[in-house]
């Protein structure tokens, strides 16, 4: 693993621009391409279970999605202080804002996990299609076994943002990794009765879904030790040595995390709002079970743009405690353009191939598949504006502004997408292609307005 990363994040303007960007990015965009397998793995796998397997997933992503992207915002605090005293040359200041920010995380992911194990039955009731109660029974075990692994998510987001924040991407790539390796494993032992190894037949655990949390939670918490043990070898030396944040360092990251979260929140409750409305369209068991494999697919295009969003982030933060915000600007820029050339080329090939590639993943569920290619279809038209939002705005929260990015969101998600989304799917009765071409318009029109918000500069002026 190691930390040389740091070397060619911090390398300064007189290198390619597209350079620096890519030695940093290209770590994330390996470790994201393994992420994108795994889920489409689980999708395979359970799509060999009862429909309500999938739908109790689909309608449990939004809430899986909420908990881990709070953890991102705490990540993100933690590259933004970070890279900003790493590129300023103050390891004191790096070193502390990792401890306090580890300090801050841990208290938050335990209460958080709580909360999510308690709240699992009124969710399941809100989520999950009516009269569904397979898929609702499914989704209330799913969540409380996916809550004893929240505190691990939220460790692992700090040690790796901050790692990233002084240039090293590839520890978070390796331990991330083998934390995905380790999940497909178990998810392989757990789902099934029966677990095949060429000529062998070992007994499974036969346990569906649930072992899909089960695996989930395991690997979260494997992979928190692993970073913690590492973390000892790296600048961050003293990890293990809990510090508490205070009440002016808890400021000082709060107002960088909390925006972020909320923008988080933003993001999930609207996609809660696209679930409901999926649960109330005539097809609602099939959409729902589609919203995983479809959003497993989508992330061949969205995912390695946000592996460069990671290396902007830290580069835009790191150029800012050097002084130069003419070299931020230019490596935001730099970085937005590379992961919007990878997603057009990747969505041109998932569009020309989307019946093929749905009906390869869900072969024993053909209305399923169906509905995955024509998710496909819909989101990828529009796919490269999504790429520019999504690196534009790590960029801008690189640099600790994560207040307009947040206020862009707000207005993008419950403005536009979810009101559209129910005149489409349920007024117009265009059903599940309503949201998704809700989806897709609103992607174009976060896009721009992320493109507006970083020319306009005001993320270089904020203070952390």
């Amino acid at each position: 693993m190691g930390t040389g990363g740091g070397t060619a994040g911090r390398a300064g303007g007189e290198e390619n621009a597209s350079r620096v960007v890519w030695d940093l990015a290209w770590p994330a965009v390996a470790l994201n391409a393994l992420q994108t397998l795994n889920s489409l793995l689980g999708a395979v796998f359970l799509q060999q279970m009862p429909q309500a397997h999938l739908t109790a997933l689909g309608s449990s992503t939004t809430v899986v999605f909420l908990f881990v992207s709070l953890s991102f915002a705490i990540g993100t605090a933690a590259t933004a202080l970070v890279s900003r005293a790493y590129g300023a040359r103050d390891p004191v200041a790096y070193t502390e804002a990792n401890r306090r920010c580890l300090g801050l995380s841990l208290s938050l992911g335990l209460a958080l996990g709580v909360l999510c194990a308690v709240s699992a039955p009124g969710l399941a009731a809100g989520l999950a299609p009516p009269g569904n109660t397979d898929a609702r029974g499914l989704m209330v075990s799913y969540l409380g076994v996916f809550a004893f692994g929240i505190p691990a998510y939220f460790v692992i987001q700090v040690l790796a943002g901050s790692l990233r924040g002084i240039g090293d991407t590839r520890s978070p790539m390796v331990i991330s990794g083998l934390q995905i390796v380790l999940h497909i494993a178990l998810n392989y032992a757990l789902i099934f009765r029966e677990v095949r190894i060429g000529p062998l037949v070992l007994p499974g655990a036969g346990l569906g879904l649930v072992g899909e949390g089960i695996a989930l939670s395991v690997s979260a918490w494997a992979a928190a030790g692993v970073y913690l043990v590492w973390a000892r070898k790296t600048p961050f030396a003293e990890t293990g040595r809990l510090l508490w944040p205070g009440w002016e360092w808890a400021r000082r990251i709060l107002r960088i995390a909390v925006p972020a979260g909320m923008m988080s929140l933003v993001r999930v409750t609207s996609l809660m709002g696209l679930t409901w409305a999926l649960s109330r369209v005539p097809e609602s068991g099939a959409a729902l079970a589609a919203l995983r494999p479809a959003f497993a697919i989508e992330s061949l295009a969205f995912m390695p743009p946000f592996g460069i969003s990671i290396a902007a982030s830290a580069l835009v933060g790191q150029s800012l405690g050097m002084g130069d915000a003419d070299r931020a600007r230019r490596l935001g820029w730099t970085a937005a353009h590379q992961a919007a050339w990878i997603s057009v080329a990747v969505s041109v090939a998932l569009m020309a191939f989307a019946h093929p590639v749905s009906s390869l993943v869900l072969p024993g569920q053909p209305d399923v598949a169906a509905i995955v290619a024509r998710y496909i279809l819909f989101i990828c038209a529009t796919e490269v504006m999504f790429s520019y939002g999504m690196v534009l705005v790590g960029a801008m929260q690189g640099a600790g502004d994560t207040v307009r990015p947040f206020w862009m969101t707000l207005g993008a998600m419950w403005g536009l997408r979810v009101p559209l989304a129910v005149a489409l799917a349920l007024g117009a009765g265009m059903g599940s292609d309503g949201v998704w071409l809700a989806m897709s318009i609103t992607q174009v029109v976060q896009g721009a307005a992320a493109m507006l918000l970083f020319k306009a500069g005001g993320w270089a002026r904020v203070n952390v």
